[in-house]
């Protein structure tokens, strides 16, 4: 069996498609073959008119600093030997000639624009709340002044309260930057405050695709069904 299966999707830009479906639907694998870390067996990707599936890594580099992925876990994602400023710093010396001044300047602007304090540049990934450390991998992906980013349950491994503030904080730099997302989870509740529209995968197929609020007041397919009676309501 396929990890993705006969998948064919389009994401307009401006919009949030949330991509939807338990540990094993698929979801991870999707992502990054659209992000080209995989290499598809069959099928094409194309990124801004683009066709990118057969490129190689120095064709691909131009086409990278637009695509941005935010991961799972802040914690593992991060380089646990490097302060902020210097897990910052990378992404600038890698897309750009910028001096060591420029590169400060970005970095003050991105905390700014992430909610994290100055005082936080010197600090190492476990020094660091998980909300903050998600926060840092948000600037991260920021840092190169992306046009689209891939959100891999970017606040599943965050306590609640601190998930509606990185929702938050999501919502605002999409409307201030025009960004676009695929937001991935398994949790349709999360998904449906962000998303335009929702797409569902159960193993490696797409079952369901349409307007969020579609999917979530009526929706077509048994596993999607299936996924929005798990999602927790109060009583």
């Amino acid at each position: 069996m396929s990890a993705a299966d006969n998948v064919s999707l389009t994401i307009h830009e401006g919009e949030t498609l949330g991509l939807v479906g338990e540990s094993g639907s698929g979801k991870s694998t999707l992502a990054r073959l659209i992000l080209r870390l995989m290499s598809p067996t069959a099928g094409r990707i194309l990124f801004d008119g683009q066709d990118i599936t057969d490129l190689r890594d120095r064709q691909l580099r131009p086409v990278r600093r637009q695509m941005q992925m935010v991961f799972q876990d802040p914690y593992a994602s991060l380089n646990p030997r490097q302060s902020v400023h210097d897990i910052l710093s990378l992404p600038l010396r890698l897309h750009f000639h910028t001096t060591a001044a420029e590169r400060d300047g970005r970095i003050r602007e991105l905390f700014t624009q992430v909610g994290l304090s100055p005082e936080h540049a010197h600090r190492y990934p476990h020094q660091l709340s998980g909300g903050m450390r998600q926060r840092v991998c948000i600037a991260r992906a920021l840092a190169v002044q992306p046009a689209f980013i891939v959100l891999d349950e970017p606040v599943s491994a965050l306590d609640v309260s601190i998930q509606a503030q990185i929702l938050v904080l999501l919502q605002q730099l999409r409307q201030q930057f025009g960004l676009t997302y695929l937001f991935i989870s398994h949790d349709l509740g999360v998904v449906r405050h962000l998303a335009d529209r929702i797409a569902v995968t159960q193993q490696g197929k797409l079952v369901e695709l349409g307007a969020a609020e579609q999917v979530i007041v009526h929706p077509q397919h048994p596993y999607t069904q299936s996924l929005l009676a798990s999602v927790p309501t109060l009583p």
